[in-house]
């Protein structure tokens, strides 16, 4: 990895560890028996984690990968909510190893870990790192995934019959080993550009998914939270799903893969501490509570809600209103009041203390004493930066307005502040 004395380099790295790396590369030529290239991805790579992979941070010796690969890790906390669904006394193959992040804390859920690459740099990276991290059952094949998943045995208890027939007469070994295969699918083409449709990513997961289910009694997979949930529902035999937002920030959607199609498919929509779970197409059968506008004129006390961004990604709006004693302000607007402050719901709470029209005059009493704000448009005619400009606000500060349409019509503007 480079070609000075790694003691001298590791030194360099933790007397640089703070500094801007692209300063630190234009002083290149100062350092001669530096390997730059390799340090420089060190310092960045530690920078980055220090917030994204923490527990990594603090070991010393931890081996970085390049930019690309930093940028498409998991995070810390999403990769320990995984070690928290996957566990088994079996064995876990992650046909996608990559930094290897993920397999580092659900590997050691499983008395057998195999993490397969085809790049060797990474496994390179993988065993000097799962080392330092006390993953000595971990097993580093330098392999294609796919290639990787043709050699694996059939598992004996699957539950597709044609194949199994078809199996004996090729002499195909069976195993009783529980095996769980995880993968995170690239969404790149080979032009580095992003795809949008599962059957796009590297690699499909829609023509390999009867294999991964002949040979795996679970499979899970990550997909981007980008990618259209629907549609890959729709294209694989998916028993759960998982939507992880860490900071109300919607980072991956996790699908575990089941034979028994027949099985009712459910959602769980998961924020930081916040959990909201239902069974897909439930959502479809139930009809939204709308507010017909009196809860935020009659005077008395009220909440304004804002569902947490899995539950926007899943699209769940009708069930907030069953599940919860609130009414939604318009089809469209996703935002949620009531006249009781509501501890549990999952997403964010407001009070409100004031409504007003675009009326001017209105306007001008709501804001007399508001010189800033945090303005969000839902369903409404104008941008934040021109809502913005036309209320002479600045940003930031403890008011929210909420711009919005309640019922078919009326634009209105909510102030309020948050709670909890």
């Amino acid at each position: 990895m480079c070609n000075c004395k790694l003691s001298t380099i590791e030194e360099f790295i933790k007397k640089h560890r703070l500094d801007d790396v692209r300063s630190l590369a234009l002083q290149a030529a100062k350092y001669p028996d530096i390997d730059m290239p390799f340090a420089l991805d060190q310092i960045e790579g530690w920078q980055r984690a220090r917030t994204k992979l923490p527990e990594w941070a603090s070991k010393e010796g931890i081996i970085f990968p390049p930019h690309i690969s930093m940028e498409q890790c998991s995070s810390e906390r999403t990769a320990k909510y995984k070690s928290g669904i996957l566990h088994s006394s079996g064995t876990l193959i992650d046909l996608t190893g990559g930094f290897g992040v993920d397999f580092s804390y659900m590997a050691k859920g499983f008395p057998k870990a195999v993490y397969v690459e085809r790049q060797s740099h990474l496994c390179d990276i993988a065993r000097h790192n799962f080392e330092l991290l006390g993953l000595n059952h971990a097993d580093v094949v330098n392999a294609d995934g796919v290639e990787y998943l043709h050699s694996l045995p059939r598992i004996s208890n699957a539950s597709r019959t044609h194949l199994e027939g078809e199996n004996e007469e090729n002499g195909q070994q069976t195993i009783e080993e529980n095996i769980v295969i995880y993968l995170d699918p690239a969404r790149r083409d080979i032009h580095g550009a992003k795809v949008y449709g599962i059957e796009d990513c590297t690699p499909n997961v829609v023509e390999l998914q009867s294999e991964l289910l002949d040979k795996a009694s679970v499979v899970m997979v990550k997909l981007s939270p980008m990618l259209d949930l629907h549609a890959a529902i729709k294209a694989l035999s998916v028993s759960k799903v998982y939507i992880v937002s860490v900071g109300n920030e919607c980072k991956e959607l996790l699908l575990v893969l089941s034979r028994d199609k027949n099985e009712a498919i459910r959602v769980v929509c998961v924020n930081d501490d916040e959990s909201f779970e239902y069974s897909y197409g439930e959502e479809a059968d139930c009809v939204p509570s709308v507010s017909d506008a009196d809860i935020l004129a009659d005077g008395s006390e009220c909440f304004l809600y804002e569902p947490n961004a899995s539950i926007m990604k899943a699209g769940c709006f009708s069930l907030l209103t069953s599940c919860f004693s609130v009414k939604a302000l318009s089809r469209n607007s996703h935002l949620f009041v009531s006249n009781d402050e509501i501890a549990d719901f999952p997403g964010r709470k407001f009070k409100i203390y004031a409504v007003s029209s675009m009326n001017k005059k209105e306007l001008r009493k709501v804001l007399a004493d508001i010189s800033q704000a945090n303005i969000a448009v839902r369903n409404f005619p104008l941008s934040v930066a021109e809502l913005r400009k036309r209320l002479k606000l600045k940003d930031g500060g403890d008011t929210y307005i909420f711009a919005t349409t309640v019922g078919e019509r009326s634009h209105t503007l909510i102030i309020c502040k948050k709670i909890g």
